[in-house]
């Protein structure tokens, strides 16, 4: 149960809800995807700053979460392949739950994380569950009851909770989710539009149905116990939806994130749509500055405060960063992109997509072909205006070598300034796990009978 602290008389700072959840993308009806069952997700967007151009700092779930909660690009911060493969953080860095900690909030992780296969080491204040009840009912009953048992705003810390579920990572099976009529399904561009597409799309709509059930049961709990005058709830994602050409890849459609934040009811900010590029690296700065500090100089990503108050609509040109190193297989590439150009850099020789086993057991790629099988090239470029499912690689193209050597030089940059070997080394797989560390103190005996 949450620490209560006498003294507080009213919150400090306003309470900060994270709700989280795998493999979504930007698939709902409110950008754009229309036949996506997701109606209390949209009534949320309602409310709240949705922003159009969010990116992940990686493409697979634990780096990319890893770099959600620390602010730092998945080298920098340590965990550049999955926790369950002995990745994890490097000594010393902070997580967004410790950032707060010294601004008074209390914080709580209730369900899923993938940051260490022990979410204890993480930093929050409790862990109700130990981070092992992943289903989307389970993580929702779960926090109903944790916050009917939370004292009143005046008798408590400010709150920093963070929810996550399993959904909608695949599997999808009939048992569990209901899938909608594959008739009745959007196909993103960059998928073929065949039988085997639609049935994996309808079986990934019943588990967005079901997500979205519980996400509605959770924001009336939320709302029911968490003032929204003094709350910012924020909803994202780790990384895009898991189909060949999505999760696991640089491209738009493997970065591409939901993130829809409702501020505090209080600010009186209307709501409204953003579409300049962000980075989930940013969302640790943004509770900093929201608590009443300043982000440190380690931090990669800016405030979004003054976006989220409707004092600005972020910067037009900016550039954000992602990296993909170790999934189920070696797969090590850097790009950077804006709102107008994504640049990629692989940097092994390999087939054009890398598909993780989940994707090579899909439906879709059943029915795919095999022509993402042919050479990667070593350089990517697409442009955003003209070509938005980053379909179409201008790399070779001499009209665009300007932009090429351009965002190529951004990248090098980029690289030499967090110390990111790559461009000379290969990354290393993570240092195997052993009873050797965090070993438990050796028994003391007694010297006595």
């Amino acid at each position: 149960m949450m620490k209560r602290n006498p003294q507080v008389t009213q919150p400090l700072h306003p309470d900060v809800v994270l709700i989280h959840c795998h493999d979504l993308g930007r698939w709902l009806n409110i950008y754009g995807m229309t036949h996506v069952p997701s109606p209390n997700i949209a009534r949320f967007a309602e409310r709240s700053v949705v922003f159009e151009n969010a990116h992940s700092a990686a493409p697979l779930c634990s780096p990319a979460r890893g770099a959600l909660f620390t602010g730092m690009s998945p080298y920098v911060n340590g965990i550049q392949g999955l926790s369950h493969n002995a990745w994890r953080y490097r000594e010393n860095v902070l997580t967004a739950p410790e950032r707060l900690r010294p601004y008074g909030y209390h914080s709580a992780l209730i369900g899923l994380q993938h940051e260490n296969v022990d979410p204890t080491v993480l930093g929050f204040d409790e862990c109700p569950g130990q981070g092992f009840l992943p289903r989307v009912n389970q993580v929702v009953e779960a926090t109903e009851d944790w916050l009917a048992h939370l004292a009143p705003a005046e008798r408590r810390d400010p709150l920093f909770l963070t929810v996550g579920t399993w959904e909608v990572h695949r599997p999808w099976p009939h048992e569990d989710y209901s899938p909608a009529d594959p008739d009745q399904v959007d196909v993103p561009d960059f998928l073929p539009d065949n039988a085997g597409t639609r049935s994996d799309i309808a079986d990934f709509y019943g588990a967005i149905a079901q997500f979205d059930d519980g996400f509605g049961r959770l924001m009336a709990a939320l709302d029911a116990t968490l003032d929204p005058a003094n709350t910012m709830v924020i909803l994202t994602t780790d990384h895009g939806a898991a189909f060949p050409g999505g999760k696991s890849t640089l491209r738009d459609s493997g970065t591409g994130v939901t993130l829809i934040v409702r501020p505090p009811v209080s600010w009186g900010v209307d709501p409204h749509r953003v579409s300049t590029v962000v980075s989930h690296m940013d969302l640790v700065p943004t509770l900093i500055e929201l608590a009443g500090g300043a982000a440190p100089a380690e931090l990669e990503g800016v405030s979004l405060l003054p976006v989220l108050r409707g004092q600005s609509e972020g910067d037009p040109g900016r550039l954000v960063y992602s990296a993909k190193d170790y999934h189920d297989t070696y797969d090590p590439k850097r790009a950077v992109r804006s709102a107008s150009y994504a640049y990629i850099r692989n940097y092994e020789p390999g087939p054009n997509l890398q598909l993780a086993i989940d994707l090579e057991k899909s439906k879709t790629r059943q029915m795919m072909g095999d022509r993402h099988l042919e050479p990667r090239p070593r350089e990517e470029l697409y442009d955003r205006g003209l070509d938005p499912a980053e379909k179409d690689n201008r790399a070779e193209d001499p009209a665009y070598a300007h932009i090429k050597d351009e965002y190529a030089a951004a990248l090098h940059s980029w690289l030499i300034r967090i110390g990111d070997p790559i461009e000379t080394a290969p990354t290393p797989p993570a240092p195997q796990r052993s009873r050797a560390v965090d070993p438990l103190p050796a028994v003391v005996r007694s010297s006595t009978p």
